[in-house]
C-alpha cells in the first residue's frame, strides 16, 4: 500500500460485546483497521466513526444509514448487514451513489430454519395455550374436549414460500418429519436443489389452497409487502397454520387477525410482527392459537460468529480491490 492509498477501515456501530471487535480484528487482513463504537454511544460518536468507513456495519439502534448521511462518507464502498434482511437500509439510493449493500450470506440461516420448525410444531400443537395454562396455575384443563386442535406433521403438506438460504434448510429439516413439502419462489430452483430438498414447485395460489402449513422465507421488498392479505387467507385451508420468521409486513397483520378470529385458519407461529417491538395491546399476544416470539429466530452464537466472519471476508475483498459477495440487488429495496 502506497502512502497515497487510503487505508481500508471497517467500522461497526453498536456492537454489544468486546469479543465481536476482537473477532473482526483477528479475521480481517492486516491492512484493514477495525473501528468499533459500542451500543449506547452518542449519535455524534456513531456519525464521527461512520464517516471514516470504507465498510460500515450498522449494528444496533442509534444510527440510521440515510442517503443524506452516505453522501458525507466519501470513502464508503460497502454497507454490510449482519442480518439476512436489509429492509432497514436504503438499498436503491445507496446503489445510485455507488455504494453496495450486502447481507450476511446465510449466516443465520440454520438458526432461523430451526426456529421455523419449532414454530410449525408449536402452532400445530397449540403449545401457546398449554404454556399459558401452566403460567396461570392450571394443569391440562379444557384440552380433551377438542382433540381436532392438535395435529401431527406426518402425512401433512407444508408449503414453503421462498426457497433461499433459510427456506431450503427448512425443507431439509422437515424431511425427517415424513411430510410432503412444496414451495413457491419467483425463481425456479435448479432440479438438483429441488431433489436435495425433496420439494416440488407450485404456484402461490396452489400452495395456499393445499398446504396444511404455510411458512414464509422471503425478503421484505416492495413486491412482498402484504403479499398475503384477505384474498390469500380466503384461499387457505380452514385447519391450516401460518408461520412467519422473515419480516412482519410480508403478512397483512390486520388480515391475519381477521382470519384467526373468524377461524379461517387454525393458528399462527410468528417470530415477527408488523410493528416491533410489538405493542403491549396487540391482540396476537393473548391469542391461544398464536405462538409468538420477539424476532430472535436468528439468535445464536454460531450465527453471530458466521455473520462477523462474512463481514470480515467482504472487507478483505474490498481491501484487495475485489467485488464483495452477497450483494443485494437494488430491486430488492423495501422502500
Amino acid at each position: 500500500m502506497t502512502s497515497k492509498q487510503a487505508k481500508t477501515k471497517l467500522v461497526i456501530l453498536g456492537y454489544r460485546e468486546k469479543w465481536e471487535i476482537e473477532r473482526l480484528k483477528s479475521t480481517v487482513p492486516a491492512s484493514v483497521e477495525v473501528i468499533g463504537v459500542p451500543q449506547g454511544a452518542t449519535a455524534e460518536a456513531f456519525e464521527a466513526a461512520a464517516r471514516q468507513a470504507t465498510v460500515l456495519i450498522p449494528w444496533g439502534r442509534g444510527f440510521q444509514v440515510t442517503p443524506e448521511w452516505a453522501a458525507k462518507a466519501k470513502g464508503l464502498r460497502l454497507v454490510q448487514a449482519l442480518s439476512a434482511g436489509v429492509d432497514f437500509l436504503p438499498v436503491r439510493e445507496l446503489a445510485e451513489m455507488g455504494i453496495k449493500v450486502a447481507n450476511n450470506r446465510g449466516a443465520n440461516a440454520v438458526a432461523v430454519a430451526e426456529t421455523a420448525v419449532v414454530l410449525i410444531v408449536a402452532a400445530y400443537r397449540r403449545l401457546a395455550k398449554q404454556f399459558r395454562q401452566l403460567e396461570g396455575g392450571k394443569y391440562a384443563q379444557g384440552f380433551f374436549e377438542s382433540w381436532e386442535q392438535y395435529h401431527e406433521l406426518t402425512g401433512k403438506r407444508v408449503g414453503i414460500i421462498g426457497l433461499g438460504q433459510i427456506g431450503s434448510r427448512v425443507a431439509k429439516r422437515l424431511q425427517g418429519w415424513e411430510c410432503e413439502v412444496i414451495y413457491h419462489d419467483i425463481v425456479k430452483q435448479p432440479p438438483e436443489k429441488e431433489r436435495e430438498c425433496n420439494v416440488k414447485r407450485v404456484s402461490l395460489d396452489e400452495l395456499l389452497r393445499t398446504s396444511d402449513v404455510v411458512t414464509f422465507h422471503v425478503p421484505l421488498t416492495v413486491q412482498t409487502r402484504h403479499m398475503v392479505s384477505d384474498r390469500e387467507f380466503g384461499l387457505m385451508k380452514q385447519g391450516a397454520v401460518l408461520v412467519n420468521t422473515c419480516r412482519g409486513p410480508v403478512v397483512d397483520e390486520a388480515a391475519l387477525l381477521r382470519a384467526l378470529k373468524a377461524k379461517k385458519i387454525a393458528g399462527a407461529g410468528l417470530d415477527v410482527t408488523e410493528v416491533e417491538p410489538i405493542p403491549a395491546d396487540n391482540p396476537l399476544i393473548k391469542m391461544d392459537n398464536v405462538f409468538l416470539l420477539p424476532h430472535l429466530a436468528g439468535l445464536s452464537i454460531e450465527a453471530r460468529e458466521k455473520a462477523l466472519d462474512n463481514a470480515a471476508h467482504n472487507t478483505g475483498r474490498i481491501a484487495a480491490g475485489q467485488e464483495p459477495e452477497a450483494v443485494v440487488p437494488p430491486g430488492f429495496s423495501a422502500r
